[in-house]
């Protein structure tokens, strides 16, 4: 990152940390999705000139349900020449299912559920997939989607749930939709963090 001409960051607060402790002064702009369409255009302009630019993520690999896969997109398509390196960093899904013990590794990955429009529908697929079903949520949904899979899925298809992956407080449960829903109803610390869900191939 000493050696590019610009750092996108998701959060410039949080990547301004990593480039203080290694001494770097590289130029810095915000690059979170919000900002993602708004400023590719620069962007693009930027590569056309020759500049070398970094995209960082605040955890995980850019484009991987981070901001990126966007820009990335459009260089392919607009800049074929222009070469893109991948620097992968930890990704909750790969290390999820590295200690989730599923007898089969075939599984469909949904990233982030919608909040809103489509939730109900996305659960009744999942309850009729064959296959292993990974999804993301967040602490302030997670007792809806435990619930919501309550209402669709049999007490015998097994769910594990792991919260906050390799950092301090990281749990992972495994049990019945209900089992888990009761699980963190009763433990309202727990309902903190990032939440990786897998729901069990039937």
């Amino acid at each position: 990152m000493k050696e590019v001409d610009l750092i996108l960051a998701e959060d410039t607060r949080v990547t301004k940390k990593l480039l203080d402790k290694y001494e770097i002064e590289t130029p810095l702009q915000r690059f979170d999705a919000k900002v993602e369409a708004k400023n590719f255009d620069k962007t693009i302009n930027l590569l056309k000139e020759g500049k070398n630019i970094a995209l960082v993520s605040d955890a995980g690999t850019p484009g991987i349900n981070d901001p990126g896969s966007f820009i990335v997109s459009i260089v392919r398509k607009n800049l074929p020449e222009v070469k893109i390196t991948p620097i992968p960093g930890p990704s909750a899904l790969t290390t999820f299912l590295s200690v989730a013990g599923l007898k089969n590794t075939e599984f469909t990955f949904l990233g982030f559920l919608p909040h809103k429009k489509g939730r109900e529908t996305i659960f009744k697929e999942i309850s009729e997939l064959k296959r292993t079903t990974i999804f993301y949520e967040s602490p302030h949904r997670i007792l809806k989607a435990l619930g919501s899979l309550d209402e669709f899925l049999t007490d015998e298809r097994n769910i594990i749930v792991a919260r906050e992956l390799t950092k301090i407080y990281e749990e992972i449960i495994s049990g019945s939709a209900k089992e888990l829903l009761e699980h963190f109803k009763s433990n309202k610390e727990k309902q903190k963090g990032e939440f990786v869900v897998i729901v069990e191939e039937k």
